[in-house]
């Protein structure tokens, strides 16, 4: 008869009757083997899990972010302050915007085809996103909104931007723009956010500034306003936003509370003190004495150009080609940014604002009195230059003329005091921006200038170095001229291979910078100051400051790992 079967024992028991059976010292031994083997495993677990796992952000959390002034004209068509630019950016969506990688995305756009002579752009709209209220996007509220700048009695901002453009709609979701003449940059205006006709229409142009839908704005955007705050008076101390439902690009943080600071002091206490966790309207003064332990702060350059702007046809000494490259080398540029911009910007020697067009090392061996003194400056015994022109002795002293502001008044002295130890007399004149404007940039009435030129992503110089742009309004402020350049600017303008059209740009900066119309500082940054807790996408190549919240639906609070052949 057959020996009934025993039932079998696991792994573990039988370890553990192997271990009865031997010594205290054996047993003891062995467990403690036990016990590093289960913990080897786990390590080796929690190796591999970090090795194949991914962080991915989920849907939740909620960040304040902290803002000078108050809302005005929360609309893309006349958003003007940086308050008001920011909120459009929240609120409102373009045809397309900003990646992560720095280069243009589609956004309400499903498709743009660009015609063989870069004249036409042909938009096809994607057919499911809406307004904040939940009515579709149509080509007729691209055309509302395309037509509405061009109108000459709102005095858009972006007028300019969209002047001899033809836009007409095809059908409800085509719509073609038409250009004069081709003109490669142009791609760029479609980040402007479209508005709602529906909303708009039935009021005349003169009633738009005046309508409550300015502060009240229904966009497309990845945030739409749930409510809104008064003080006793009536003006807006508060928005409250949530994402807008725009399906797979919905924004993961769940609620953005948005507050308004009267002046700087209190913004800057407010982030201090923790009350809200992100603000990019902190001046240099404020930036420099944050504790910045507590806070992780993007520094992105901006393609702004601040320099020294030479009129030659003002003055005897600036013609002379040896003291504009003097005046060159006499400028510490690091030194220039760490003192009047607290760091927060990258040195420039030449007119473009190109990644690529990073300063290059300049030849330290040639010394701004090297250069005079080999065009015939002299010293006199108190270190003042001079040169016989004609037959008079010529001191080199000119009239640096500015904005009456604290960054241009830091920059004029820095550049005074280190001109004045190379031995040239520099006198500082500031006027406030309007005057500035009127009575000295429009008429060109300056020896020298410190200006900035803005040249916005298009990086298109044409409008600052070409010849037919010496005169207002035309921007060419320091009426440079050279036909070769023209040439290269015409070229870069209808060139629509990206990478050929930066390379003429650079070869047109690099004879720009070789005849030294202007001294070339500095380009300033984006400085955003903002709770580590929240995790950002890279903000790569931004036009303005309000494109910091180009990918905002992508930011997160939350998160969760994931291993990554489960993503």
């Amino acid at each position: 008869m057959d020996e009934p079967s025993r039932p079998r024992r696991s792994l573990l028991t039988r370890f553990f009757s192997v271990m009865e059976g031997n010594s205290i010292s054996d047993r003891f031994g062995l467990r403690a083997l036990f016990f590093i083997v289960i913990a080897t495993i786990l390590f080796l677990l929690i190796v591999v899990s970090g090795l194949f796992s991914h962080e991915q952000g989920k849907t939740g959390g909620t960040f304040t972010e902290g803002m000078l002034g108050t809302p005005r004209f929360v609309t893309p068509a006349l958003a003007l302050t940086r308050t008001d630019q920011d909120l459009t950016e929240l609120l409102y969506s373009g045809l397309m915007r900003i990646g992560t990688d720095g280069t243009l995305a589609y956004d309400l756009a499903e498709r743009i085809d660009i015609s063989d002579d870069g004249r036409t752009y042909t938009v096809t709209l994607k057919s499911d996103r809406t307004f904040h209220d939940g009515t579709p996007i149509t080509a007729s509220d691209v055309l509302y909104t395309i037509r509405l700048i061009q109108d000459p009695n709102l005095k858009s901002p972006l007028r300019g931007n969209w002047s001899s453009v033809t836009v007409e709609a095809l059908d409800d979701l085509t719509v073609v723009f038409t250009l004069e003449e081709a003109y490669a940059p142009f791609i760029e205006n479609f980040t402007v956010g479209i508005m709602p006709a529906h909303v708009w229409r039935d009021l005349s142009v003169e009633q738009i500034p005046f309508s409550p839908a300015n502060t009240n704005p229904v966009g497309s955007g990845p945030y739409q306003v749930s409510d809104v705050m008064r003080d006793k008076n009536g003006i807006i101390t508060r928005y409250d936003l949530v994402p807008h439902d725009r399906g797979d690009q919905t924004a993961l943080i769940q609620h953005i509370t948005v507050d308004f600071f009267n002046n700087e002091l209190e913004l800057r206490d407010a982030l201090v003190n923790h009350k809200i966790d992100a603000t990019a309207h902190l001046s240099v003064e404020s930036l420099v004495t944050l504790e910045t332990t507590d806070w992780n702060i993007i520094n992105e350059p901006l393609p702004r150009i601040f320099g020294v702007f030479f009129n030659q046809n003002k003055s005897t000494v600036l013609r002379d080609e040896s003291v504009r490259e003097a005046l060159g080398l006499a400028v510490d540029r690091q030194h220039l940014i760490n003192t009047a911009l607290g760091s927060y910007g990258v040195p420039s020697n030449g007119p473009i604002a190109l990644s690529d067009a990073a300063v290059k090392s300049e030849d330290t061996t040639t010394t701004p009195a090297a250069i005079l003194t080999a065009d015939d400056w002299t010293q006199t015994d108190t270190g003042q230059w001079e040169k016989e022109i004609g037959d008079d002795a010529v001191p080199l002293s000119f009239t640096l003329k500015t904005s009456n502001n604290p960054l241009f008044a830091r920059v004029s002295e820095g550049l005074q005091a280190s001109w004045q130890a190379a031995g040239v007399a520099v006198a500082v004149e500031q006027y406030e921006q309007a005057d500035l404007v009127q009575a000295v940039i429009r008429p060109r009435d300056f020896e020298a200038l410190l200006f900035g030129l803005d040249m916005n992503r298009s990086h298109d110089l044409y409008p600052f170095w070409h010849s037919s742009q010496q005169n207002d309004p035309g921007l060419n402020i320091a009426q440079y001229a050279n036909i070769t350049v023209d040439n290269l600017l015409e070229r870069a303008r209808t060139e629509q291979n990206q990478a050929t059209r930066e390379s003429t740009l650079l070869s047109a900066g690099d004879i720009i910078k070789s005849e030294h119309p202007a001294v070339f500082l500095f380009q300033p940054s984006l400085v955003y100051v903002i709770n580590p807790d929240v995790t950002l996408t890279p903000i790569v190549s931004p036009g303005t400051i309000a494109d910091r919240f180009a990918n905002v639906d992508a930011w997160y609070i939350e998160s969760e790992s994931l291993w990554s052949f489960f993503k």
